[in-house]
């Protein structure tokens, strides 16, 4: 049957091509209109394979070459070879061939005044053009010249020819050679003249297509760097953006606006940074460090000739695309055991790092002035567990709780009841419009503030006037003729005096401790201050902030401002107010602009422009000894009035896109809220948007890309007191001291006699600071041999993070981690009972300390340095592989290896595994994987944690190898260690859109949470595993039933309450709390809703019930 029906329509074709009959060859034009008038592209696809373009085309000519051409069979004709010339690719290089281009150039020349006529050849051209060849022949045959002579100024006569004619134009000038063609006759002047006539006129909208064709004529000119020239002699930028002002809220002319605002990012004329040199402010000299260049004029060549400038979107679309080129399908190299990298009998310095291995019982006791004085344990928490608090309003009252008091805390503290239910103020926390302050928001029911907001501290807000004063803390190094000084003396008193006067205690956090651990950290700039927010510590808010809904049009908002820079500068200031590469002070007290200052630890801001009155340029340091990752900042701004809106652009960002664009805003910290009993970094910003601004980097710079592109990130602060000093950081910071600080504390805080806590020096950076590693098990129950052999044959954990200095979020993690688990929490002594963590809780102390974002003082990014680093150039990494190579050595490789990151460009909380059949499926390699084996259990930790963990979802998981990443520690840990559960765990910089925390931005609670929901995880992982021993899985028992006593109790006392709760009930948003909460419940405890009491669908769990997968598979 399918040979009969291409043998017909051959039989069709061919007659169509040798027919001289005019009925025969209308009535198979009929025949064949009607066929591909229906149905789907496939009939005319298979007409094409068939010779059906050939055909038609042949039919075209020979009818045209007539002494008088029959209009009667080529309008026909044009229609046909318009519907399938659009699906046929070689199209265009068939009609050149068959000479059918200059046909029909020139019957649309014979044309010019029967539109109709013209109307059909015009369709025909604008498929011949849609090939760049074609096009460019077209062009160079005058088709760009009669198509002028169509496109007139407005009218309202033939306007279906004069759209089809500019859509063609168009389409012929994405050929190169006919823009320079067009820029050469000066078309560009002549295109804007008529884009104004027909926008001036075309009042009601009706020829949106004709005004968005000519603009796209533009658009292609402009990919020139002539057409761009062009466009700006005459004066296109002022011509479109007068156009655009009235028009950005009118969606009918959406096609006009996007366009126009291509245009105008493409031919704005491309500058560099106004920097000096793009290189790093700060340098340090370590070996294979080559000096940059000077800095060179530059000229309009240096900078890349955009081939496509992206397109403007205000687009929800955050989708990051994984990259399927990158995958390794070399299997010998995913399967292959790479030998150790350096000598064997290098491993035993190791040794001296794993003493839990070998000492007695005697030195493990805890010795004589180990504990800190009572100064520095003041505010020690022993029971500490990280968690997201709860609201003050579902907090139940004394009559409420009364009798059951002692359950309630268990429930409340217990982190078995935290799972996967998170923060009981998920659905709570009101949204707030872009002026609001986000003090007053999340600290509405504090003491200090009344309920207009208004402070009401007199003794407070006296002191307040002092808040300048905070320039005067310093952290000087230890000398002789510098300690001694009136000025330390004058600081010490103030610190005193504002310590005793202001601070409230804080949970691991002691400023005393933490300015001695400062004054002993190094740093490239040997930076004297420290930034208040460090020293003061940081509360976590008590509820989470949502997400910023953004404005739309916000980002074409901000375009046409910087537009308007150019092109009206009558109220540019353009003044530096703050430059680390000015050796003069910019900084005038006395004026009326803002005040900068970044020279603390972490911190990042290079320079600061003062554009308009309130409004900032800023810029941020590269990564020292480099000349990249411009995407950290911190710095203190002073100075400021209040109730009025200040707008800051840092335009140097160097990432594509930013979770800025989806919902993120930066961090704030308020010193004059800090003083108020407020000490918290929370979210700001409004109006925030993230995108390609016109500056390029030189060509010639070490190391650069070509003309590589600049992003910048902009937004709007309301400060929430006038002459306050305010702290921005694009993350919550987390500080080399402030780790230092929190690990001492945290050691002299445990139970010695339980807990084994050793903090030690795994190695020296190169900047001279010491890289911590820290020891977490549970002491053995006795100094009897079989308890010394319990304590020394338990399994290794071992946890990494900070190795990306700019990744903050990912300490915050750590320290979650570290808390739990030496807290007091039931699940935190079966780990320390059945584990020893090795903790790296920071891989790159000198990144950190010198505000990098991305690298270790050589410039180089640490996470790609496992394959081969030396001890010399990557010491922490060295080292760092050194101790899993001697762990493994002594046949004791860890159960799991994760490295904590924080995440740019997605939201939630997720890991990255090595699977090699994962891989090669992916990548859809043809070698056969049937015979490859491999441990699937690298699966199952993710799974765990997608059911525990309120901030983590298995969804954005991948366990995919690439070969960029092959010398990341994830890979190397798998390959040369053999650990299959080997793990990269990122964290979002935003938040969350799935789960309890959906719509919600990470505060700090929420991330120290998922640190300790990671702990949990680990022991789950145990408890399935099959080598799991029968003493743990009873414990875990036990330790269930006791949890569902209590949550029992809790339950029916507390939810109870809440749903009688007269603001529960009538809540539009707790009404959606109370679903979730009641799902959450009856998943719980197996039992059905509502109808059911909890406590009588309740069992006992036993080991059997662990075993056959109680725990979440």
């Amino acid at each position: 049957m399918a040979e009969q029906e291409a043998s017909g329509l051959q039989v069709l074709l061919q007659t169509l091509q040798s027919s001289l009959d005019r009925e025969s060859i209308l009535a198979i034009l009929q025949l064949l209109g009607d066929l591909l008038s229906v149905g789907t592209d496939r009939r005319i696809r298979y007409m094409i394979s068939k010779g059906g373009s050939e055909a038609l085309l042949r039919t075209l000519v020979d009818t045209a070459r007539t002494a008088s051409p029959d209009y009667v069979i080529l309008l026909p004709l044009f229609r046909l070879l318009a519907k399938v010339g659009l699906r046929d690719k070689k199209f265009g290089q068939k009609a050149l061939e068959l000479e059918a281009l200059d046909v029909t150039l020139i019957l649309a020349r014979k044309n010019l005044c029967h539109s109709q006529n013209l109307l059909h050849c015009l369709w025909a051209l604008r498929v011949f053009a849609s090939s760049v060849t074609t096009g460019a022949m077209l062009g160079i045959n005058g088709a760009m010249e009669l198509l002028l002579k169509v496109i007139t100024p407005y009218t309202q006569k033939h306007t279906q020819v004069i759209r089809t004619a500019a859509e063609v134009l168009a389409a012929l000038l994405k050929s190169k050679s006919n823009s320079r063609r067009a820029v050469n006759r000066s078309y560009v002047p002549r295109l804007l003249r008529l884009h104004q006539d027909w926008h001036s006129h075309d009042t009601a909208h009706s020829f949106v297509p004709i005004r968005r064709a000519l603009l796209l004529c533009l658009k292609h000119i402009a990919k020139l760097r002539s057409g761009r020239e062009a466009f700006l002699a005459a004066q296109g930028m002022e011509i479109l953006f007068s156009i655009i002002q009235n028009c950005l809220d009118d969606q009918s002319l959406e096609p006009v606006i996007s366009i126009v605002l291509q245009i105008l990012r493409q031919c704005y004329p491309k500058s560099p940074l106004p920097l000096l040199t793009t290189s790093s402010t700060y340098s340090f000299p370590v070996p294979g460090i080559v000096t940059s260049e000077a800095p060179r004029v530059l000229t309009e060549e240096d900078y890349e000739d955009d081939s496509e400038e992206e397109e403007d979107k205000d687009s929800d679309s955050e989708d990051v695309k994984e990259e399927d080129d990158d995958l390794e399908t070399d299997v010998n190299k995913l399967s292959s055991k790479p030998g150790l990298d350096r000598p064997e009998e290098e491993l035993m310095q190791y040794k001296a790092m794993c003493l839990e291995l070998s000492c007695s019982f005697e030195e493990l006791e805890s010795k004589p002035g180990d504990d800190l004085n009572s100064d520095e344990t003041e505010y020690a928490n022993h029971h500490h567990i990280p968690t997201a608090a709860s609201p003050k309003g579902l907090f139940l009252n004394k009559d409420q709780i009364s009798g059951g008091q002692e359950k309630e805390v268990l429930v409340q503290n217990s982190l078995l009841s935290r799972v996967k239910m998170g923060r009981s103020s998920i659905h709570l926390t009101s949204k707030r419009g872009p002026g609001m302050n986000s003090y007053r928001n999340v600290h509405s029911n504090d003491p200090g503030i009344d309920s207009s907001g208004s402070d009401v501290s007199d003794i407070q807000a006296s002191f307040l006037e002092d808040a300048g004063d905070m320039d005067a803390i310093s952290c000087p190094r230890i000398s002789a003729s510098f300690s001694n000084s009136t000025k330390t003396r004058e600081t010490a008193e103030f610190i005193d005096q504002l310590l005793q006067t202001h601070l409230k205690p804080m949970v691991f956090h002691d400023p005393y401790l933490y300015m001695a651990k400062a004054r002993r950290t190094r740093s490239v700039a040997d930076f004297t201050m420290m930034a208040f927010p460090d020293f003061w510590g940081h509360c976590p808010p008590l509820s989470a902030q949502p997400m910023l809904q953004r404005k739309c049009g916000v980002q074409r908002i901000k375009i046409l401002e910087d537009v308007r820079r150019l092109i009206q500068p009558s109220d540019i200031i353009n003044k530096v107010v703050f430059s680390l590469d000015e050796p003069w002070p910019l900084q005038d007290t006395a004026s009326d602009c803002l005040q900068f200052f970044s020279a603390f630890e972490s911190g990042n801001l290079r320079k600061a422009i003062q554009v308009r009155e309130f409004e900032y340029d800023l810029l941020v340091n590269a990564d020292v000894n480099s000349t990249q990752h411009q995407q950290w900042f911190y710095f203190k701004v002073s100075g400021m009035r209040a109730a009025v809106p200040y707008r800051f652009n840092i335009i140097n960002c160097e990432k594509p896109n930013s979770q800025f664009n989806y919902g993120m805003q930066l961090t704030l910290y308020s010193v004059k809220e800090a003083l108020l009993g407020r000490p918290t970094w929370v979210r700001t910003g409004y109006d925030i948007c993230y995108y390609k601004n016109h500056y390029r980097q030189r060509t010639a710079g070490a190391g650069a890309a070509s003309g590589k592109c600049y992003y910048t990130l902009t937004f709007a602060v309301i400060f929430p007191h006038a002459e306050d000093a305010c702290y921005l950081a694009y993350h919550y910071p987390y500080t080399y001291s402030a780790l230092m600080t929190h690990l001492d504390i945290l050691g002299k805080s445990v139970n010695r006699k339980q807990v084994y806590f050793r903090q030690e020096v795994l190695c020296q950076t190169l900047g001279g600071n010491s890289c911590p590693l820290v020891t977490i098990t549970a002491m053995p129950e006795s100094d009897r041999a079989d308890h010394l052999e319990q304590f020394r044959q338990r399994p290794y954990q071992v946890i990494t993070a900070r190795v990306h200095p700019g990744e903050s979020n990912a300490s915050w993690v750590m320290k979650g981690t570290l808390e739990f688990l030496v807290s007091s929490d039931p699940v935190a002594r079966l780990l320390r009972e059945n584990f020893i963590f090795k903790i790296i809780p920071m891989l790159n102390p000198d990144g950190v300390i010198n505000g990098n974002h991305r690298c270790s003082l050589r410039g180089e990014d640490l996470n790609r340095q496992w394959l081969s680093p030396s001890a010399h150039l990557q010491p922490t990494i060295y080292h760092a592989k050194g101790l899993l190579h001697y762990l493994g050595s002594i046949g004791r490789r860890p159960t799991v290896f994760c490295d904590f990151h924080g995440h740019s460009q997605k939201k939630n909380v997720f890991l990255y595994g090595c699977s090699i059949k994962e891989t090669l499926w992916q990548a859809e390699a043809t070698v056969g994987t049937s015979n490859l084996s491999e441990d699937v259990s690298y699966r199952t930790l993710p799974k765990i944690l997608d059911k525990l963990a309120p901030a983590f979802t298995m969804s954005s998981c991948s366990f995919l190898v690439e070969k960029s990443r092959a010398s990341t520690a994830r890979v190397v840990v798998w390959r040369e260690m053999g650990v299959s559960r080997s793990y990269t765990m990122e964290s979002s910089y935003c938040g969350c859109n799935q789960g309890p925390y959906q719509g919600l931005q990470f505060g700090t609670g929420e991330l120290e949470e998922m640190g300790a929901m990671f702990c949990l995880g680990l022991l789950v992982l145990e408890l399935k595993s099959g080598s799991c021993s029968h003493q743990l899985l009873t414990r875990a028992a036990a330790l269930l039933n006791a949890e569902e006593e209590s949550l029992d109790f809790y339950l029916q006392r507390s939810f109870s309450v809440l749903l009688a709760s007269s603001y529960f009930r009538t809540s539009v948003c707790c009404v959606h709390l109370q679903r979730y909460y009641l799902h959450i419940f009856c998943e719980l405890f197996e039992v059905k809703p509502v109808h059911q009491n909890i406590k009588s669908c309740q069992k006992e769990k036993t080991v059997e019930d662990l075993k056959h997968g109680y725990f979440p598979k």
